[in-house]
């Protein structure tokens, strides 16, 4: 997607440790209109496949989310990093978080993440995979199944991509950074 990697060269910026800040655009202020062009570009690769619900953890990934959601008129559910004391009848799995060097209990409701589901995981990045991984735990506690996997961003120095291409999954990134070194931001 030219646009997104337009603006990923533009914006985006580098800090050491493999570090790519997208915030002026993706994760904390947003572009709608970007936004908007990225849900359907999701769509458009995910047309063939039979999905009745998107999912992503929160927060990054609600946004993006959202939009696929509302252009396939789906339901979007997203997983949540506390458990809510009011949330009964829970599935949760363990994610640690590369970005803020933290382990999370990722939660979600069993009414909203169902056996027989086919669903769309949706997230702003892919780096080493972790949350990924956390989602295809929770869909098989529930008896889903992931029907593919949406990122925005896929660092491929990080591996996540082949580990979760190597488990059979569905795998599509918008923006394929190859590497950082240097602080300097190299795309597929």
């Amino acid at each position: 997607m030219e646009s997104l990697k337009e603006r990923i060269l533009r914006d985006g910026r580098c800090f050491p440790g493999g570090i790519l800040k997208v915030d002026s655009f993706i994760n904390h202020q947003m572009d709608p209109i970007l936004m908007k062009s990225i849900a359907v570009e999701f769509v458009r690769r995910f047309a063939s496949e039979d999905i009745n619900k998107v999912i992503t953890i929160e927060a990054s990934g609600i946004a993006p989310a959202i939009m696929v959601g509302y252009l396939l008129e789906l339901p979007v559910v997203f997983a949540k990093k506390k458990k809510p004391s009011t949330m009964q009848n829970m599935l949760v799995t363990k994610v640690y978080s590369f970005t803020k060097d933290n382990t999370y209990d990722v939660c979600v409701s069993r009414d909203f993440l169902c056996k027989g589901d086919r669903v769309l995981f949706i997230d702003d990045f892919l780096a080493n995979g972790n949350a990924a991984k956390g989602m295809i735990d929770l869909a098989a506690q529930a008896g889903a199944e992931i029907a593919g996997m949406g990122f925005i961003i896929e660092k491929a120095f990080q591996h996540g991509g082949d580990m979760l291409r190597s488990l059979g999954m569905r795998v599509e990134s918008l923006a394929i950074i190859e590497s950082l070194d240097n602080c300097e931001i190299k795309i597929r």
